[in-house]
């Protein structure tokens, strides 16, 4: 049984995509770490690196070639500042010069060391293979971005078999809901106290809450700038941003100095019933503008899912519970974590194995479960509501036109996060005795959507909206 962390299924990293960036960045930095193990990292003379599939198909429009530049540069994703971003690609391409890992200086030039084959490898949508000149020999080694910022290495024993083996050493593995529910009537905890239990057979709590914090602070931040920043988003299609225009109409004449202030405003505001949609909706477009700008979010599970969870537990935070505190940002990550992993177990949350409804379907279940919890629902009707939220995303397709996280993604994850507050209100009032559809079902079905699925709806820009929109018009 797969043994996966909350704190695999939330990452911080820099946009636009979690298996388009932060995988082939992830990768880069596990290639220099294998080279290094095996005493081959100064020996090595030139480097390529060949992209493959959806990696190379919407690669462009995703920065997967600055990715691996800023991987291969030894830049740290999770705390590079942003604004260096820029700063390194440009040094890159104007000199065609790398600073591998930033110990050596090597001639690269990324228009031809950085090729994208149109071509599938068997084992996933999302391969790149990294090359090393060595003594005049080339030395190889393949990855695979498999989503949500996760990354696995190509073993002939495993490939053969499309399948990866994992081994869990949690106290209560769940791979499916039912496994959750088994636990929580054992333990007689609600889920997020049995995800908290499993955390801390792997580090203590004071480490889960220090990282809680880092990743809620992450959302926080990444939903102020977004709110805070005008003007149009990088790429070619001139999409403007619309954080900023509703956010500026939503919060009138109030003054704050910071995120954590400027959350304190918004509970003081008197938001009216009409206006609750367009707070979640701002607070979803703000984060995936960020994301589109190659800004730091927090994967959720994905980075082209990343709005909907901070928006979710915004709305609780601002709408339902003005007395929240870390305590209720806790609970909820930690529920939608698990929620998320279940779905990675049972299916993939890779838009390039399974449209779209791996991204914003996944993302939409999580946000619902842990707002159900903290409004009091019961286990049972915390899987209800992820269930609800997944079944109403069934058959989403990704099609982002011109490859970029821009359009149709930004919009959707504000659908996704409204989403999940129906889906978390309809659970609390349901009796999960009548539920006809359970959670493990959905999983199954999504699974088998995906693999239904054509090849043009799976983040390829070969179909939908990716073709059916003229560039022009946009």
């Amino acid at each position: 049984m797969e043994c996966i962390s909350v704190f695999d299924m939330l990452k911080i990293g820099i946009g636009p995509s979690s298996s388009h960036t932060l995988g082939p960045w992830r990768a880069a930095e596990r290639w220099i770490q294998e080279l290094k193990d095996k005493n081959r990292f100064y020996k090595v003379e030139k480097i390529r690196v060949d992209l493959f599939g959806s990696l190379s198909l919407t690669g462009k429009g995703h920065a997967t070639d600055y990715a691996i530049m800023l991987g291969l540069s030894g830049a740290d994703p999770e705390r590079i500042p942003v604004e260096s971003i820029d700063t390194i690609i440009d040094s890159v391409k104007n000199q065609n010069l790398l600073s591998f890992n930033k110990e050596k200086s090597m001639v690269f030039n990324p228009k031809t060391d950085i090729v994208f084959n149109r071509k599938f490898l068997p084992f996933h949508a999302n391969g790149m293979t990294f090359n090393a000149l060595i003594n005049g020999r080339n030395y190889k080694s393949t990855y695979y971005s498999i989503g949500g910022g996760f990354v696995v290495q190509e073993e002939r024993k495993i490939s053969k078999a499309n399948k990866i083996i994992f081994y869990c050493t949690f106290p209560y593995p769940t791979e499916k809901g039912i496994d959750m529910l088994k636990y929580c009537h054992q333990l007689n905890l609600p889920i997020s106290g049995v995800v908290l239990e499993n955390e801390k057979s792997i580090r203590d709590e004071l480490s889960i809450d220090f990282e809680l914090k880092r990743i809620w602070n992450t959302m926080l931040e990444c939903m102020y700038v977004g709110c805070h920043t005008e003007g149009n988003l990088p790429g070619g299609l001139n999409v403007r941003r619309r954080a900023y225009d509703m956010h500026k109409n939503l919060i009138g004449n109030y003054k704050y100095q910071n995120p954590e202030d400027w959350l304190q405003t918004i509970r003081k505001t008197e938001v009216k019933f009409r206006q609750i949609l367009k707070w979640v909706s701002c607070f979803a477009l703000a984060v995936n503008e960020v994301n589109a700008s190659l800004g730091r979010v927090v994967t959720a599970p994905t980075n082209g899912s990343a709005g909907v969870i901070p928006a979710v537990l915004m709305y609780y935070m601002v709408i339902e519970n003005h007395e929240a505190d870390f305590e209720h940002v806790k609970k909820f990550l930690l529920v939608a974590g698990e929620i998320g992993s279940i779905f990675k177990k049972g299916a993939t949350i890779s838009a390039a194995m399974g449209g779209c409804q791996a991204e914003i379907g996944v993302s939409s279940a999580m946000a619902a479960a842990a707002l159900c919890e903290l409004l009091g629902g019961t286990p049972e009707q915390v899987i209800v509501a992820a269930e609800i939220a997944m079944e109403h995303h069934l058959g989403l397709t990704c099609d982002p036109i011109g490859g970029l996280v821009q359009i149709p993604c930004i919009e959707r994850n504000s659908m996704g996060a409204i989403k999940a507050i129906n889906a978390a209100e309809l659970a609390i009032d349901t009796d999960p005795n009548n539920v006809k559809v359970p959670l493990d079902k959905v999983v199954n079905t999504m699974w088998e959507t995906a693999k239904d699925m054509n090849n043009k709806y799976k983040e390829t820009s070969e179909g939908g909206l990716a073709i059916g929109v003229n560039l022009t018009d946009c």
